[in-house]
């Protein structure tokens, strides 16, 4: 059930922040879902915010007269958390995308919430890094953290508790915090980086993180193969993990989702269990991991497997 929106605080947010205030029915309603199957619940305004210090002068204000606050990044979630159930403010960060350093020799990173991974990794191919971290969707690096994405690149790389360094955020009272640090080897008080990384916004909004990054692989190589049964492909899957084979990815995909690729993406790939990989690093330990593999699944029942290194052929797999 939405609160009463105080008047006080619209004509405050719209005096302070001109036209980047809105209450138009079709702004707050693309700011009250993501892609989620969720009931929409609209906001009842919806800010742009373009700095840190907005962000906290916003959520002082709406905390002073108890109005909710939602922290909005690419609108990409699918579990309903930009639902607006109590009415509010939605605090929209997708200004927010400036990147703020990057230290090639630290493999690390500082970006604004409102960044996006492909948009980040545009801006480090040259460099010859990227961010690993790949939830299915082109989210905000803001969003990821709140919501500690993961993807398939989890089985190597690791999901973004493990890739965050640092954050600066917003608590419910205005204040403004930096966690964590860049230093890889730090025991030193409370992880607070980890305390907000996943809370889904209700401890706090991340304006800014800090992020670890990874040399582009030299050689990269995608394989499928599929499987009578969900009970071989997973002893397969986990028989490639225990004999701690670095495979970059590993995805599991049963015959249902198979036919709904298929539907979807005018795809005709077998109606049968499959697993997905990726391999990455150096042409000899490719080859090294794709072969390895390749005898695992065939030894749990795998057939057709079928892998490719050019890039064309990648994308197709």
């Amino acid at each position: 059930m939405s609160l009463p929106f105080p008047p006080s605080v619209s004509e405050a947010l719209n005096n302070r922040f001109g036209d980047r205030y809105s209450t138009s029915q079709a702004l707050r309603e693309q700011h009250g879902r993501g892609e989620s199957h969720h009931t929409p619940a609209i906001p009842d305004a919806v800010v742009f915010a373009q700095t840190t210090e907005e962000v906290a002068e916003i959520v002082r204000l709406c905390a002073a007269e108890g109005v909710p606050v939602i922290a909005f990044g690419a609108g990409t979630s699918l579990e309903g958390h930009l639902t607006a159930v109590r009415g509010g403010v939605s605090i929209d960060l997708s200004r927010m995308s400036n990147i703020a350093r990057i230290s090639a020799e630290d493999l690390d990173c500082t970006v604004e919430a409102g960044v996006t991974r492909e948009q980040l990794n545009t801006h480090l191919r040259d460099m010859g890094l990227f961010f690993p971290i790949d939830p299915g969707a082109n989210a905000s690096i803001g969003g990821m953290a709140s919501t500690r994405a993961s993807g398939t690149n989890a089985v190597r790389y690791g999901t973004m508790r493990e890739n965050v360094l640092g954050l600066t955020v917003v608590l419910p009272n205005g204040q403004i915090i930096h966690t964590g640090g860049r230093a890889r080897k730090s025991s030193a008080g409370y992880d607070l980086t980890r305390l907000f990384v996943g809370s889904e916004g209700t401890l706090g909004i991340v304006t800014e993180v800090t992020l670890r990054l990874y040399g582009i692989p030299e050689t990269i190589s995608a394989a499928l193969c599929s499987f009578e049964s969900v009970e071989q492909a997973v002893a397969a899957a986990i028989q490639v993990v225990q004999l701690g084979i670095p495979v970059a990815r590993m995805e599991l995909m049963d015959r249902g989702l198979i036919k709904a690729v298929n539907a979807y993406s005018g795809l005709t790939l077998k109606i049968e269990d499959t697993l997905a990989f990726e391999f990455h690093g150096s042409p000899a330990g490719v080859q090294e991991q794709v072969e390895m593999v390749a005898a695992i699944v065939g030894e749990n029942g795998g057939r057709d497997f079928e892998w490719a290194n050019a890039a064309e052929e990648r994308n197709r797999l």
